[in-house]
């Protein structure tokens, strides 16, 4: 008898909902779910909800993958883009680059196009954003938060993998972000604050990579005071130049720098700039970075920087270096997809 009672009842109640939903156009198969499981009211007028976000790209596979990063920086503009200046560079050494960075003043829109076009090609976009403008101090006291707002946004939206490095060698003195104009409590209190822009708008599709130049051009200069803190960093960037000024080898390059970091941080390091200087020992410190980094287990990879800048790092006329790299690039330890 309950059974049928109920079945009676529920059907005095759909004959109820049919009536109702023929005067007020309610969306009929929205509200007989809603009669069935007690969801909350109809939807009326014949509307329904909108199709759910997109939830953030999540870059934890990235963060310690099986294998190494191999990237290059190329010379890029509207007419070369990054993309077809990377598939020639890849020709040349053997191996498929999957770190490329994109260099943005910090008063350029987010570059989307181009971090799609990499990501598309299988590789991981590194933006290196560059203040040359504002002051650090004014950034974190939130001078800049609209223009960073808009610039995360982006970067969600995109909702693909980037890597952030934000006024990278800050401990040098040669970048208007440098030491010279700015304390390291204002590169810090700058960081955290468009780390909390980003999640606020909900761009946790980055990695953020704090990154120092090596020290050894000022050894005085201590690191710690400048490190944010293991939750605004997930990698460790380092740049650092196979120059002619004294010997270089991995060991003397990066090692201490290393050392010091190992002082505050466990995270991982990433070369994110590394080239050498075109001459008879070139093809020798390419080998020395390679080994270097595979042989590290707390180093992710590096990035080669083929622009001829501070000096000729450019490899591509350079046919022992070229060689040099092709025959370390086919280590299968290095290189691998980004999906």
């Amino acid at each position: 008898m309950k059974t049928r009672h109920l079945v009676i009842a529920f059907t005095i109640m759909a004959i109820a909902v049919v009536e109702y939903a023929a005067l007020s156009r309610v969306n009929m198969s929205q509200l007989l779910r809603s009669v069935a499981t007690g969801e909350s009211g109809p939807v009326v007028g014949g509307s329904t909800p909108g199709p759910t976000p997109t939830p953030p790209y999540d870059v934890t596979h990235l963060l310690d993958p099986e294998k190494k990063f191999l990237g290059v920086a190329v010379d890029a503009d509207a007419d070369d883009p990054h993309v077809a200046k990377v598939e020639q560079f890849a020709k040349k050494v053997g191996k498929t680059p999957n770190l490329v960075p994109i260099y943005e003043s910090f008063d350029d829109a987010f570059a989307a196009a181009e971090a799609r076009q990499i990501y598309q090609y299988g590789a991981l976009p590194v933006v290196r954003w560059e203040p040359f403008k504002p002051k650090l101090a004014d950034i974190a006291a939130g001078k800049q938060d609209e223009y960073v707002t808009t610039f995360a946004t982006a970067v969600r939206k995109l909702n693909l993998p980037i890597v952030l490095t934000f006024a990278h060698e800050m401990n040098g003195n040669w970048y208007p972000w440098g030491r010279q104009r700015n304390k390291p409590a204002d590169f810090v209190a700058a960081w955290r604050h468009i780390h909390t822009i980003f999640a606020q708008v909900g761009a946790t599709n980055v990695i953020w990579a704090w990154t120092p130049n090596v020290i050894n051009p000022m050894p005085s200069v201590k690191l710690k005071p400048y490190y944010p803190g293991d939750e605004y960093v997930h990698w460790i960037g380092i740049d650092g130049y196979y120059t002619h000024k004294g010997k270089k080898t991995f060991d003397t390059l990066f090692e201490p720098t290393m050392r010091q970091i190992r002082g505050f941080t466990k995270k991982a390091f990433l070369l994110v700039e590394t080239a050498a200087e075109p001459g008879g020992t070139r093809p020798d410190q390419i080998e020395d970075l390679f080994e270097g980094v595979a042989d590290n287990p707390d180093v992710l990879g590096f990035i080669w920087f083929n622009i001829n800048g501070s000096g000729l790092w450019n490899i591509d006329r350079d046919n022992a270096s070229l060689r040099a790299f092709r025959a370390e690039a086919k280590n299968t330890a290095f290189g691998f997809r980004i999906e």
